[in-house]
């Protein structure tokens, strides 16, 4: 494929290594903790507006190191989750949230519909747009696809500590989550668990039933905690544990990259 006819990035989202051929293709819905000037601040103080509420904390910085790892595209969201949350359908409260957690975005308070359109149009579409031409790109090359989605979360949540460390996530298809999780044992050091701390009950698995589900992907969603990738060694061994499941796991499924010659 001609870098002439690669998929670009856009104010909204950012596409990293369009061409990849690596048999997986990357998600990072919760990228970025930016809010773009036509919102204001949302009206948050200021202390959140870094926070895991406005995003997912090393989660672009692991997906980077997987993309390179894998060969693999990578599309992550330019935009905070609390403008919207590109892992949430139009029709969903959380979609633009009043509240996360204890943080309060009175920015999302009692917004019009032509506001919700606007954001859906400018922030959401945009990112589905994207992740469905890459798709659609790869089979048009011969790529066969397995779609990882990337997340962290707080270690506390609700004044709960949670011990999960990495979550393996799926909903109706858990084909690569049950390879992933088949090769846990290689990572004794680590808790890693199903389903944890989120599940398909929590609305989490929007991405996967979307694009991967409704395309006959082999889909899984990671979460990790994000003070296990608060510095560059913590993402480097997230990174390193991660390929110790994902490229066993992808062997165990039978997906091979074709298609590498015309990169």
């Amino acid at each position: 494929m001609s870098q002439g006819n690669s998929i670009s990035s856009s104010p909204a989202v950012e596409v990293i290594n369009p061409d990849g051929t690596g048999v997986v293709l990357l998600l990072c819905e919760h990228a970025s903790s930016h809010v773009p000037d036509r919102y204001g601040d949302l009206g948050l103080r200021e202390e959140w507006r870094e926070s895991h509420a406005a995003w997912d904390p090393g989660a672009r910085a692991v997906a980077l190191r997987l993309s390179e790892a894998l060969k693999s595209p990578l599309v992550a969201s330019r935009v905070s989750r609390l403008v919207y949350d590109c892992n949430r359908p139009p029709e969903a409260e959380s979609s633009m949230p009043v509240f996360s957690e204890v943080v309060e975005v009175p920015g999302n308070r009692d917004l019009t519909p032509a506001q919700r359109e606007e954001r859906i149009a400018t922030v959401y579409r945009p990112f589905c747009d994207t992740v469905a031409a890459l798709i659609e790109a790869r089979r048009a090359r011969g790529l066969s696809t397995v779609l990882i989605t990337i997340h962290s979360f707080t270690p506390v949540f609700y004044g709960k500590t949670r011990a999960t460390e990495i979550g393996i996530l799926h909903d109706a298809d858990s084909r690569m989550a049950d390879a992933m999780l088949a090769e846990a044992g290689r990572l004794p050091g680590r808790r890693i668990e199903r389903n944890k701390p989120y599940g398909p009950e929590d609305g989490v698995t929007h991405s996967l039933k979307i694009h991967g589900i409704a395309q006959g992907l082999p889909n899984v969603m990671i979460e990790f905690r994000n003070d296990l990738v608060a510095d560059d060694a913590g993402v480097e061994a997230m990174a390193r544990d991660l390929m110790t499941m994902i490229g066993p796991a992808l062997a165990a499924l039978g997906v091979e990259s074709k298609g590498a010659e015309d990169a």
